[in-house]
Order: C-alpha cells, then sequence, then structure tokens
C-alpha cells in the first residue's frame, strides 16, 4: 500500500492542477455516495467502483483513499487535497514560555516569583506546583489567602484580561496542602458559592484535607460536575463505606456523575449494587445515547458483567450540506465568538474538508443548528489543549451520535483544531484546538480545522469561559 500512495502523492497533484473545474451535479452525488460508503466501512458500495473509473482525478482520488481507509480503521498516511493552505504558523505567546519553565522541580523561591507574573495562567500553574516545603514562605501563603478570600460571590463574569473565580480555586487546593487548617476554615466559601467550578475545586480541596464530610454533601450537589469530583474523591478516602451515596447517584441523568459512582461502587460486597447497576444501565440503553458508552461500561462492570454486553446504537450515515464542496477544498469559514462575561473577542476557524470532509461538514451542520451556542471550553491546558462544546461542561457528555475519526496527514500543530475522542471512533463533537504543537497526537485524532485569526483570544480563554456562538462566515 504504501508505494501506491506515495506514486499516489507524486501523481495527484500534477493531475489536480489541471482539473479545478466544478463538478456536475451527478458528480457531486458521486462523490458523496463515496465518502458516505467510507464513513460506513462498505466495500461493496458502487460508488467505489465508478469512482475509480472517474475521468476526474479528484474523485479517482477520493475513491482509492475510501478503499484505504476502508481497509485499515487507523490509516493516516492520508494525502490531502492541494485546495487549503497548509496549517497556519503561530508563535508562541511569551507567557507560554515562561509558563513551561515551570516544572515539579521548580524550587519555591521560582514559583513565589511565578505567582507574581503578568500572565494569569502563569500564575496558575504556579499555584498548581506548590507543595508542604512551600510552607514556611510568607509571602506565598499570604497571596493564596488573599486569592481565596478576594472569590466574588458573583464569579459568573471576568473582564478583558482579568479572571473570576479562578485564582481563588487554585488557591484553595494549593492551600490545602501547604497550611491545611487555613484552608478548613475558608472551605465555605467555594463549596457554598453559586459557580459549579468554585465548588468543584472545593471537592479537589477536600480529597487533599480528606475531609469526607465535606466531600458526602457535594457527592448531592445539584451540579454532575461537582457530583463527579466529590464522588471520585470519596470513593478513595473510604471505599464502599459510602456505597448509599453512590447508589442513589445512579439515577441521576448525568453521565459524568452516574459513571463516577458506578466506579466507586464496583467489588461492592452489598447485594443491592448489582441490580441497581443493571437498572441504570437499561435505562441509559433507553435513552440511545450512542456517545454514552463510558457510562454504561462503568455500569456493567458494577453489575459484574462483561463490556461485551453494551451495543451502541449504529452510527446515522446521512449526507449533510456542502459535503462534496468541502471534500473539494472548498474555503468555509467559522467565526467562534466567545461571550462578553468571558472576555469577549473572536476567533476564525476554517475547516479542513479536503483532510475530514464529512467531519468538517458535521461540524458545519452543528454550528448552523447552534448548537454549540452557549456552551464552555470547559478543559484548558495553558500548555496543551483547550476543550470545549459539551453540553455537560464535561468530557464524558456531547452529541448522541458519535462521528468516526478521518485521521489524516494534517499535523497537530499550534492553531488547529481536532475532534475529542476517548477511543477510536468515538467523537461526540467535542472541539479541541492545539495551543502548541502536540505531534504526539498525530495519527490517533483528526484534524478538522485550523485557527486562521484571532489566536491571541485563544490564548486568553480560560477554563469555563463561555462560547456566545459559533457560526459560519458569508464569503
Amino acid at each position: 500500500m504504501r508505494p501506491l500512495l506515495a506514486a499516489a502523492l507524486i501523481v495527484f497533484p500534477c493531475a489536480l492542477a489541471a482539473q479545478t473545474k466544478s463538478l456536475s451535479t451527478s458528480d457531486s452525488a458521486l462523490v458523496v455516495r463515496i465518502l458516505l460508503a467510507e464513513d460506513r466501512r462498505d466495500t461493496t458500495d458502487g460508488a467505489l467502483a465508478l469512482g475509480a473509473r472517474h475521468s476526474d482525478a479528484r474523485v479517482r482520488m477520493l475513491a482509492q483513499r475510501a478503499r484505504w481507509r476502508i481497509s485499515d480503521m487507523k490509516f493516516v498516511s492520508r494525502d490531502s487535497l492541494p485546495a487549503l493552505d497548509p496549517p497556519t504558523i503561530w508563535p508562541e505567546a511569551p507567557w507560554r514560555l515562561r509558563l513551561r519553565a515551570l516544572t515539579v522541580r521548580s524550587e519555591c523561591g521560582t514559583l513565589r516569583a511565578a505567582l507574581a507574573d503578568s500572565a494569569w495562567p502563569v500564575r496558575f500553574r504556579a499555584m498548581d506546583l506548590l507543595t508542604t516545603p512551600c510552607s514556611a514562605d510568607d509571602q506565598i501563603t499570604s497571596a493564596l489567602r488573599a486569592w481565596v478570600d478576594g472569590l466574588p460571590a458573583d464569579a459568573s463574569r471576568r473582564a478583558v484580561g482579568g479572571i473570576s473565580w479562578h485564582a481563588a480555586a487554585h488557591a484553595i487546593v494549593a492551600l490545602a496542602k501547604l497550611k491545611p487548617d487555613e484552608a478548613r476554615t475558608r472551605m465555605n466559601r467555594l463549596a457554598s458559592n453559586r459557580q459549579w467550578q468554585a465548588r468543584a475545586y472545593a471537592a479537589r480541596a477536600s480529597a487533599i484535607l480528606a475531609d469526607t464530610a465535606r466531600l458526602r454533601v457535594l457527592a448531592h450537589d445539584m451540579d454532575d460536575n461537582v457530583k463527579d469530583a466529590a464522588i471520585s474523591a470519596l470513593s478513595k478516602l473510604t471505599g464502599h463505606a459510602d456505597d448509599t451515596i453512590y447508589l442513589a447517584a445512579l439515577t441521576g441523568r448525568g453521565a459524568q456523575a452516574v459513571r463516577a459512582a458506578a466506579i466507586a461502587l464496583k467489588g461492592s460486597p452489598r447485594s443491592d449494587v448489582a441490580p441497581a447497576a443493571n437498572a441504570a444501565f437499561d435505562r441509559w440503553v433507553a435513552r440511545g445515547i450512542a456517545s454514552a458508552r463510558d457510562v454504561r461500561a462503568a455500569l456493567l462492570e458494577a453489575a459484574g458483567r462483561p463490556v461485551t454486553d453494551d451495543t451502541p446504537p449504529a452510527i446515522k450515515v446521512e449526507a449533510l450540506p456542502q459535503l462534496a464542496a468541502l471534500a473539494l477544498g472548498a474555503d468555509v469559514r467559522l467565526r467562534v465568538t466567545m461571550s462578553p462575561a468571558s472576555g469577549g473577542g473572536s476567533f476564525v476557524v476554517k475547516l479542513r474538508g479536503d483532510a475530514a470532509p464529512l467531519m468538517a461538514s458535521r461540524i458545519l451542520a452543528l454550528a448552523r443548528a447552534r448548537y454549540y451556542d452557549n456552551l464552555t471550553w470547559h478543559r484548558v491546558e495553558h500548555d496543551f489543549v483547550i476543550q470545549g462544546g459539551s453540553p455537560g461542561a464535561s468530557e464524558y457528555v456531547g452529541l448522541s451520535e458519535y462521528m468516526r475519526d478521518e485521521l489524516g496527514t494534517v499535523p497537530h500543530v499550534r492553531g488547529t483544531v481536532g475532534m475529542s475522542t476517548r477511543g477510536h471512533d468515538s467523537g461526540d463533537a467535542q472541539w479541541f484546538v492545539n495551543v502548541r504543537d502536540n505531534l504526539r497526537l498525530n495519527g490517533d485524532y483528526t484534524v478538522f480545522g485550523d485557527v486562521v485569526d484571532g489566536i491571541d483570544v485563544v490564548d486568553g480563554i480560560l477554563e469555563g469561559d463561555v462560547i456566545a456562538s459559533i457560526s459560519e462566515i458569508p464569503r
């Protein structure tokens, strides 16, 4: 296969240079049939043979690419039609280099200096790296106290370049490590805050403090992400002593919290666990959420059953608007506009239909349907990726229908946009943006877009920031 691919990479660009005309309606329909056959992994579809004999080199290449992908589900040497530019090259933000210099081996003096950095991500990183030896540093502990005490009652908004709940959240976790008694006296400021992220960090700090009483309260929180954090921490501290709490959580509707409860119940000696886990599994099967495989697997294991007992719903294969045009390199762009309450601003993503036409067309359809409006960037790792687009602000909650990977040769460099997965062919419409070069992701995650404008806005996004809208830019 590799020699054939190498030859294709040489021959196709030359042929394509002479064939840039638009396809006819019937030829465009054939392109759609080829792509849908690829998505179904259907080698018997006659569209593949028709495409292989087509007079247009672009159609022939799409047909050959489909055959290669069908024969090898992790085929990553897919060439890209030379219709879109390579990924934009974005320079590093200076503060990111300072953040990267902080490691687990950084001394207290270095971390103290970083706590006064002009960029908040550097300060967060320094707080996260603090350990017990730094507890004697009065400047460090004084800064942590001030940030916790400064938590606003309404932490739902932040100014441009500013923060809201973030400093207090990182500080309470650090204070729990350095000054446990002081953290306990301040814990209620976060544990009772209206912003659920503050309560989730309170659960993390409570885990460090081994505050099981606080964790039992938070395990009943109204937000499923807080429940998830509290249950996961509590089960590590008390084992099966709190199985009653976990059993109650199985009746919830949040995948992340139910999954955490099921994991906590695995191996329980109680006779009522298996029936409850089986009943919860049946409820999740009835909901028909194909992308909720993780919660169903955890429930099966809690019930003492093999995960192979789960049969996810089949992927719905359908033609979506602009599929053929995207496959042939149409320039389609989306504007991601951040909420004013999250600092505002916007950035532009060009869809890479040449490399991942099916995924690009589905993302376009979701944007047109306003699916992403008012969702958040729930995961922000300032020297790795930002991830968002989950209705539940969790990696375990996404679009009901999952998407197959379209692995290709577009590298995961800074500014490229990929589909978050938890295993092959498990994309649930959550995006991630590479904020640095992450070439180790090549071959495992699909790149379907490229930030072409506004990288400074991407760099400024903080955990929990709200997406006001993602909309197509008219051209």
